[in-house]
């Protein structure tokens, strides 16, 4: 539930975002910039959820330990975090049941696990931004609204060594959702228009 109500203030912070933007016709330049002395940092602020890449704390971190791993900064979330990764991982995947099982990138579990557990979303500053594309091999260099990162994750799970071409359980491998419902926009926010 904590997840989703944070997925919907993003989506609702992004759109108010996006009607802010759209909401006037004044383009006289007369933006008024706060300067440091009227902006009020003061405070103790205190991490309170983390998901870099989509449902990977949702599906790996187990319930006991969701306030700690949404509090644990990322530089410190491999260490203690990747063997409940592994084990989650290895108790939800029969692709990963064998010892010396590995996914479509060719890693084993605890190399995966290690990945996934330092949970950031990492982005390329000089390629291309995307979760995966199949055509150039690109894989988590950033995150393009159309990319399908669901089934970018099942593949890696359930898909085994042929994920991508043939999954080793292909009804888990998918998540049948293969476009959004209606077109993104070409022009800043770039999210699909309002029903």
């Amino acid at each position: 539930m904590k997840t989703i109500l944070n997925i919907k203030n993003i989506v609702a912070v992004l759109m108010i975002s996006g009607l802010a933007f759209n909401c006037s016709n004044d383009d006289d330049m007369n933006t008024v910039i706060p300067t440091p002395t009227e902006q009020d940092f003061t405070g103790i602020y205190a991490q309170q959820d983390q998901m870099g890449r989509p449902a990977v704390n949702t599906v790996f971190v187990s319930s006991s330990a969701k306030d700690m791993f949404n509090v644990t900064p990322p530089s410190q979330q491999g260490a203690a975090f990747q063997s409940m990764f592994q084990d989650n991982l290895m108790g939800l995947s029969p692709a990963f049941a064998n010892p010396g099982d590995m996914n479509a990138l060719g890693l084993d579990a605890a190399t995966f696990t290690g990945l996934l557990a330092t949970d950031v979303l990492s982005l390329s500053l000089d390629g291309e931004t995307t979760f995966f594309n199949p055509n150039s091999g690109a894989l988590l260099t950033g995150r393009a609204l159309a990319d399908d990162v669901i089934t970018v994750e099942l593949i890696l799970i359930f898909g085994g060594e042929e994920g991508l071409t043939n999954p080793e359980y292909p009804t888990l491998s998918n998540d049948n959702v293969d476009a959004n419902d209606k077109p993104f926009s070409a022009s800043f926010p770039y999210l699909a228009s309002a029903w």
